[in-house]
């Protein structure tokens, strides 16, 4: 999928290169991050990366409006920014927030809109309440330690030349930690964010620009070509795949499929139309790094169960069960970040609206199979009534559903081939047929009576008067 993606926009960008490189003018690749921080940006953010490297580019220039995101996506964004052999500016159009404010510290320089702010990285779930100290305490590490990553510079005081950090990692972590004091910074008690002006004076920003021509112009590449990287087709569909609605939709797909295929057994369409959302589901998610191949296994195994429970093993037992816990488990772990059964980086919240979607969908899919199976494959209406068999074939027109010549061995004589208790085999006329009696038993080698046939079973007793065949 990897050498796909990136297939799909070298052409494009490679004509881009040519040109630029023909006049001899500087390379500038942009990404935007202007959306909340996920699995998606980060994989963009690696692809923007590699296809900057491949077309050599000058600089790598972050377009960034972000309230923030995930954790884990950030910190896997920083390191690339920290890694990368271009330098990395980053261009705060209104907000870096949490995640989005330690992304840009990672980079070489930022550059604010006026109005802007950057800052406010205390680790939050999705009400908007903190997280737990853990959680803190991790985010407050990669802040120090991302600003520590930019080192120190000399500067004079009072005719002394003294080195001071380039950025403090106390002022970064500031704005994660509330506790943290800072005279004439940050009282105790407030979480710190940074206009631009305050940013620039504290050494968290280069200088303030109204839009990305004026950012190039600072830096000494006004005369650049920009190439900016563009999400590909499959990227927005896999962005729209994703979101807990269309999550809750393809589940209660699903679950109509199976439900229906199950009312018209051989029809293969519903069928069809569940496998096809069961991949919709957990395609994007696995390609997101969210589901992984056990998740998927284990939703399979549920599945499997569910049908072994209705097809093979009489009413609803042990089977049925674990396959219910086992596919609601599949769904709900594929949406989750999780490490196999470790949520312990993983918001309640992001738990809790994982099993909501799950609840949603099965319930949903059921109630709506419910309601329309009537509608959609009633016998006198509906789309799709004709592709399930509606006639009755009624036993006092002819019809009958065994075999026929079964039912003419009633009264014949036989032998038991078996012991019957009461289940066996009984031979009738040199043929060898499985039998049952009403629940007597009968030792093999006795004559028997055939006394009724029911549903392609012969039911049998001991002849009377006959001991032995």
């Amino acid at each position: 999928m990897k050498k796909v993606l990136i297939s799909l926009i070298m052409p494009v960008i490679l004509l881009m290169a040519v040109s630029a490189g023909a006049d001899n003018q500087p390379l500038v690749y942009k990404l935007n991050i202007k959306e909340e921080i996920a699995p998606g940006i980060w994989r963009q953010t690696q692809r923007a990366f590699e296809a900057a490297d491949s077309l050599g580019a000058d600089l790598f220039l972050i377009h960034m409006n972000t309230y923030g995101g995930t954790v884990v996506d950030a910190d896997s964004i920083r390191t690339k920014i920290m890694q990368s052999k271009i330098p990395v500016v980053v261009f705060v159009d209104n907000n870096a927030a949490s995640a989005g404010a330690l992304i840009s510290i990672a980079a070489d320089s930022i550059y604010m809109r006026p109005g802007g702010s950057i800052g406010a990285a205390t680790v939050v779930n999705q009400t908007g309440s903190a997280m737990p100290d853990k959680y803190q305490s991790y985010f407050r590490s990669i802040m120090r330690a991302t600003a520590e990553s930019h080192g120190k510079i000399s500067v004079i005081e009072n005719g002394d030349t003294i080195y001071k950090w380039r950025r403090d990692p106390l002022i970064a972590e500031a704005m994660v930690d509330p506790s943290v004091y800072i005279q004439g910074i940050i009282d105790t008690g407030k979480v710190l964010t940074f206009t631009p002006s305050e940013a620039i004076r504290y050494g968290f920003s280069e200088g303030t620009a109204e839009s990305v021509e004026e950012v190039l112009k600072k830096v000494g590449m006004e005369n650049a070509t920009i190439v900016e990287y563009m999400p590909t087709w499959i990227e927005k569909i896999i962005g729209f795949l994703i979101h807990p609605v269309v999550s809750g939709i393809l589940i209660m797909a699903i679950i109509g499929g199976i439900y229906f295929e199950m009312q018209t057994p051989g029809i293969g369409f519903p069928i069809g139309v569940a496998i096809l959302a069961a991949v919709a589901y957990f395609a994007p998610l696995y390609l997101e790094g969210l589901a992984e191949h056990w998740e998927i296994l284990v939703f399979l195994a549920g599945i499997i169960l569910i049908l072994v429970e209705i097809f093979v093993v009489p009413g609803f037992g042990f089977s049925g069960v674990i396959g219910i816990i086992l596919a609601f488990t599949g769904l709900t772990l594929s949406l989750i970040d999780n490490i196999v059964f470790d949520f312990g980086h993983v918001d309640l919240s992001r738990i809790g609206t994982a099993v909501l979607t799950v609840v949603a969908g099965v319930s949903g899919g059921f109630l709506l199979s419910l309601w329309a199976g009537s509608r959609v494959f009633g016998a006198h209406r509906g789309p799709f009534k004709n592709l399930a068999l509606q006639t009755v074939q009624n036993v006092d027109e002819g019809f009958v559903s065994i075999d026929n010549s079964l039912l003419q061995l009633k009264g014949r004589k036989g032998t038991s081939k078996t012991v019957l208790r009461p289940g066996g085999k009984v031979e009738i006329e040199g043929e060898v047929y499985d039998a049952v009696t009403s629940g007597e038993f009968i030792d093999r080698g006795r004559c028997i009576v055939v006394i009724k046939v029911e549903a392609t079973q012969l039911y049998v007793e001991a002849s009377p008067g006959d001991l032995q065949a």
